[in-house]
């Protein structure tokens, strides 16, 4: 595939730093059981191939970090500890960081136990139902603006709030429908819902006050979804739900 970075002032400071700092947080990457190998899942794996390809345009190393939150993953990007996340975009995290237009989109919805009467969005939300979902995830975010009649479980890690499915405590899981398809193999009879409650459209974020750095990734980001890289990693990746997101028409001045 021809280079879509070219040599770019914008990029001076990190040619200077000679690394690329990725942040991922949980659920986004996993570690294999015998040899201990990282591995990206879902949008942590587009985030590692992006940084892949923006290291070796630029020639440079790529490091990638791992935090267990996307509220620790933004802390780290505010200190200056890590260059750049793939977050959702969402209104309360546009004060802490700046995001570039986005680069994927997938949507929400839940996963419900085997038996489970739950057929659509609406009956989840009900009188005297629980739903958990991860703290400070996107999905969450979505998901309190909405609830009307249900009890919100949150928990600060994925697998504990599947923990809490598994054991009958809760009626529903809320999360990226690719997550809950890997979750759903966990627990036999069990059902990702078909209708969905949300869109996630996940963006480059990075620190606030880099005007340079975030205009350098965004035109990447456009150059990467019209080029056809971004849909080449998500069927490379087999990323379930996943679509590149559309085009911003917008220019910038």
């Amino acid at each position: 595939m021809a280079d879509i970075v070219p040599a770019d002032p914008r990029a001076a400071d990190l040619v200077r730093s000679g690394e690329i700092r990725i942040a991922l947080f949980l659920p986004q990457y996993t570690r294999d059981s015998a040899s201990s190998a990282l591995r990206g899942v879902g949008a942590g794996f587009l985030a590692i191939e992006i940084g892949r390809v923006l290291a070796e345009r630029l020639g440079i190393a790529m490091a990638v970090m791992e935090l267990p939150t996307p509220s620790k993953t933004v802390e780290c990007l505010k200190a200056h500890a890590c260059d750049v996340a793939f977050l959702g975009i969402e209104p309360s995290r546009a004060a802490a960081v700046d995001f570039t237009p986005p680069v994927i989109q997938f949507d929400y919805t839940y996963l419900v136990p085997p038996g489970s009467p739950i057929q659509n969005i609406a009956e989840a939300d009900a009188p005297g139902r629980r739903i958990t979902a991860v703290g400070n995830h996107a999905s969450t975010m979505t998901l309190r603006r909405m609830i009307r009649h249900a009890e919100l479980i949150q928990t600060e890690l994925p697998d504990e709030a599947f923990a809490l499915l598994r054991a009958g405590t809760v009626d529903a899981f809320a999360l990226p429908r690719e997550q809950l398809l890997d979750y759903s193999l966990q627990l036999p009879g069990s059902r990702v819902l078909a209708e969905s409650y949300g869109i996630n459209r996940v963006a480059m974020a990075i620190p606030k006050g880099q005007s340079d750095r975030l205009a350098f990734f965004s035109d990447f980001v456009e150059e990467a979804k019209a080029s056809g890289l971004v849909a080449h990693i998500i069927a490379r990746g087999a990323l379930r739900g996943f679509e590149v997101a559309p085009p911003e028409l917008a220019s910038r001045t």
